[in-house]
């Protein structure tokens, strides 16, 4: 009995892993950088996004919050907004902290695309 629970966990470990890798290369490329431009503009190695991205490493949770503010995503965000249709909820959010003035030129933008 416990060595299936340990089995468990460890799946959902691996699992927990696979999906953080997924967010990370998923608002990587919402905000159009490659993995080596992410990875030194966070002062790091060439590599380090690439170890992240392909489950050989986790970040350090101060290295996450900077991650966060290079991708310009609270934590909440970034392992919030997958869960459904993720460019809409992540444009929303970032919608909603614009000021009134900035939200009304998106609205024209949207009505001319339309």
């Amino acid at each position: 009995m416990t060595k299936m629970r340990n089995e468990n966990k460890q799946r959902a470990y691996v699992d927990y892993v696979a999906e953080f890798a997924e967010r990370l290369k998923k608002f990587r490329l919402l905000k159009g950088v490659s993995c080596r431009e992410m990875s030194l503009g966070l002062g790091q190695s060439e590599g380090y996004i690439n170890k992240i991205e392909s489950q050989k490493a986790l970040p350090s949770m101060q290295n996450f919050f900077n991650i966060c503010c290079y991708l310009d995503v609270t934590p909440e965000e970034f392992f919030n907004c997958f869960s459904k249709d993720s460019r809409e909820e992540l444009f929303v959010d970032k919608f909603a902290r614009l000021s009134e003035k900035p939200q009304e030129h998106i609205l024209l933008v949207i009505e001319d695309l339309l």
